[in-house]
């Protein structure tokens, strides 16, 4: 809470300071048009005296003068809206990119107590289990639960560690891809078999088009559909039933997942797949999660040129639909 507190009032100081300084450079540029064109007025008041009123050319000196005034007054007005339309087109520019950093640290913020506590836990629960099995005499049942245990909990740790690399590699471009023609299906229902034997409770409604190829790479897609499925479990009841529908059309493959969970606001659909962002922060929210899931989704989804999106269910929950190229 005072992490948050401390953001808000950092945002709040920044924009202070900025609209200072903007207020500060329009007076400015408002002062400098304004001095000379009043040093523009006392040339030409000078220009002026100096013509006597007997010269033959009054008419022509006096008009050559208004003209001159004239001019001046266009080539000030002018280049001063030049300047301040460049002024403020770079302080938009600027102010944008701050708050964009400032809610890009925030994230990084955010995610850094995620990562601390997503890891905190599996070593903690590993570092238990270890010292029960040395410390006392268990039964065979219980020993193998407690291996059992450990052991999910250093699948947990590996799974962090690799979407950390992967989204690391993905936005660096170094990631070494296996591209092959794959059975989209068949991945699919063995990914779906997966998660059924580990949340046995959750009741999954499939319908999958046998025999669906494509050109990709089978550990990113299998990442992509597990980040899916997950996600649908957190936010949702265990309850309320998960539906994977997998179509082939003439022009495209459609992967869509269904959950009958919290749902996604409106405003927050577009920034769900931010790196590092979640809904609320890490003061106020409680299912477990980096803000990467999404992201990697996404980035998946364009490193195979196919296109992710989301929208509601009805009447509460959400729908992920991923459209890949024939």
């Amino acid at each position: 809470m005072k992490m948050r507190w401390f953001n808000i009032s950092k945002l709040k100081f920044v924009n202070f300071i900025y609209w200072v300084f903007l207020t500060y450079m329009i007076a400015a540029f408002v002062w400098w048009y304004v001095s000379l064109e009043k040093q523009n007025s006392e040339i030409a008041t000078v220009k002026f005296q100096s013509i006597r009123l007997d010269d033959p050319a009054l008419y022509q000196k006096v008009k050559a003068i208004e003209a001159f005034e004239a001019r001046k007054t266009k080539q000030y007005l002018g280049e001063g809206i030049t300047f301040l339309f460049l002024f403020l087109l770079g302080a938009i520019y600027v102010y944008r990119s701050l708050l964009k950093q400032l809610r890009y640290s925030n994230q990084q913020q955010n995610f850094m107590m995620a990562v601390t506590h997503e890891l905190k836990t599996p070593i903690a629960i590993t570092q238990l289990n270890i010292e029960t099995l040395l410390k006392r005499e268990l039964e065979p049942a219980q020993k193998k639960m407690l291996i059992e245990n450990t052991l999910k909990e250093t699948h947990r740790l590996d799974a962090l560690c690799n979407n950390i690399l992967l989204a690391s590699q993905l936005d660096m471009g170094k990631y070494e891809s296996n591209m092959q023609l794959i059975d989209l299906s068949d991945i699919i229902q063995k990914l779906l078999h997966s998660f059924q034997e580990r949340f046995d409770q959750r009741k999954l409604i499939t319908t999958i088009t046998p025999s669906v190829f494509i050109q990709a790479e089978p550990l990113l897609i299998q990442l992509l559909v597990n980040n899916l499925l997950d996600n649908a479990h957190k936010y949702s009841t265990i309850a309320s039933p998960i539906s994977v529908l997998l179509t082939a059309h003439e022009n495209q493959i459609q992967l869509v997942i269904k959950d009958e969970g919290v749902g996604i606001p409106m405003e927050e659909r577009d920034k769900i797949f931010e790196k590092f962002y979640r809904i609320g922060d890490e003061t106020t929210r409680t299912t477990k999660g980096t803000g990467l899931g999404l992201y990697l989704c996404k980035k998946i989804s364009e490193f195979h040129h196919a296109s992710i999106s989301v929208d509601a269910n009805t009447p509460n929950g959400s729908i992920f639909k991923i459209n890949f190229p024939i």
